[in-house]
């Protein structure tokens, strides 16, 4: 039955809270008031009037806004019996992963927006869920929970899938941007941004490549398909090359082997954007296994290779927290999960975005002094490798050369024991 169906004969609302109300919490409480059967209870945020003034600027009334509660400790959540689904979205993996392990243990159903804590612990606070009876899902809106969607479409109709990923606008040369000069890359004003509620790091996350990496361990982490061997390779493809050109080499294709992840970019080396690109979007190339098969992919118009084995389907947007109602409605209703983590196959490494030196405190993802790089993550234990998601605030204690990856021994380790607990857990089942 579809969800919009089952919605019409509920009667109960579905009571939800929010950690974090930063641009992707303030787009779905933009469509608050065109849903069903939808009550935010609670808005924990550090900034509560912040937090309230991008309530109203997405659209929400004052009676709205003052029928909500504000705090800044999410006990309130904890202590509130009636919350049904609580949304992570501090975009911090430390405090998510801390978070996310007391909304599980207070058998509580938690959709991570914070996909930064779900690469670093996805599959400990997983499984801990799947312990307590509750739901750990993917934002729905998110890139990795609409490229889960087409791989579970393309599985469950009997092809094989050969690659999936999503489209951005990447260029070698942006790695090195921070978030002082972020904005001239994307062609923004800084006030224009700051109006819309840009946050520069994060933005410039999304630019340096460090955010396509922590989304594509995200989908290596919750499907079958691998990441490649020396990291994301960003081709310049257009949807009409998609199929063509995102196959295995001995296909005449890119790919270093079947059933691998990938990212496109929509600038080439002069960073002209090319026609039909997938900035916004997300893709699949699957492969019909029979004659019978690849003649109706030609019979229906699609876009084949060569051979016509092969053929792409892609979704040319993501509209990010203005689809965050499917993944609440799917638990609320279904008690299904849009996307969650099924192993520890990938990791996304701590990189030194210029030299460092002892004394130097790393700013993580999006920040000055630290990028981000998609590994297998039997590399990232047995390197002892500082992933991205835990490199921010953490002094460094030895030199670090530009470029090289950093180790767990080349800086003061702070972390939080749960956190320690927690990657332990998953460097276990690497071992099993």
């Amino acid at each position: 039955m579809f969800l919009h169906t089952k919605l019409e004969n509920r009667k109960d609302s579905i009571k939800v809270a929010f950690i974090g109300c930063g641009k992707f919490v303030s787009m779905f409480l933009a469509q608050l008031n065109n849903l069903n059967n939808i009550k935010v209870n609670i808005i924990v945020d550090l900034n509560i009037p912040k937090a309230k003034d991008n309530c109203l600027k997405s659209g929400l009334s004052k009676s709205i806004i003052n029928d909500i509660h504000f705090s800044n400790s999410i006990n309130d959540i904890l202590d509130n019996k009636s919350i049904d689904i609580v949304i992570e979205a501090t975009g911090n993996a430390k405090v998510g992963i801390l978070n996310a392990k007391k909304i599980i243990l207070n058998k509580k159903n938690i959709i991570m927006v914070n996909v930064e804590a779900d690469v670093v612990a996805g599959k400990y606070l997983s499984d801990l869920a799947f312990t307590n009876d509750v739901v750990y899902s993917m934002a729905y809106g998110d890139q990795p929970a609409l490229i889960l969607e087409q791989i579970e479409w393309a599985l469950l109709n009997g092809f094989e899938v050969i690659c999936a990923g999503k489209g951005t606008k990447y260029h070698k040369t942006f790695e090195d941007s921070t978030p002082e000069t972020v904005w001239q890359h994307y062609g923004i004003k800084a006030e224009d941004a700051l109006s819309s509620g840009m946050n520069p790091k994060m933005f410039n996350s999304f630019l340096t490549g460090d955010k396509s990496s922590i989304e594509m361990a995200a989908v290596a982490n919750s499907s079958h398909l691998s990441v490649p061997d020396t990291g994301l390779n960003y081709p310049c493809i257009n949807t009409n090359q998609i199929a063509k050109q995102l196959i295995p080499m001995e296909s005449g294709g890119l790919l270093e082997k079947n059933r691998q992840l990938e990212v496109i970019t929509s600038i080439d080396e002069n960073k002209k954007e090319i026609d039909n690109h997938l900035r916004w979007g997300v893709f699949l190339v699957f492969k019909g296994k029979n004659n019978y098969v690849k003649n109706c992919f030609s019979d229906y118009g699609m876009i084949v290779d060569d051979t016509g084995e092969y053929t792409a389907l892609w979704r040319p947007y993501h509209y990010i927290g203005l689809e965050l109602a499917q993944s609440i409605y799917s638990i609320a209703l279904n008690k299904q999960a849009t996307g969650f983590t099924k192993s520890y196959k990938a990791d996304v490494a701590a990189i030194a975005k210029v030299n460092l030196y002892p004394g130097d405190i790393l700013d993580g993802e999006g920040g000055y002094k630290v990028k981000g790089k998609l590994v297998n993550s039997l590399i990232s234990h047995k390197k002892n490798i500082l992933p991205l998601g835990l490199s921010d605030n953490i002094k460094v204690i030895k030199p670090i050369l530009k470029n090289s990856f950093i180790s767990f021994d080349d800086v003061e380790n702070n972390l939080n024991k749960e956190i320690i607990k927690a990657r332990e857990y998953q460097f276990q089942l690497l071992e099993k």
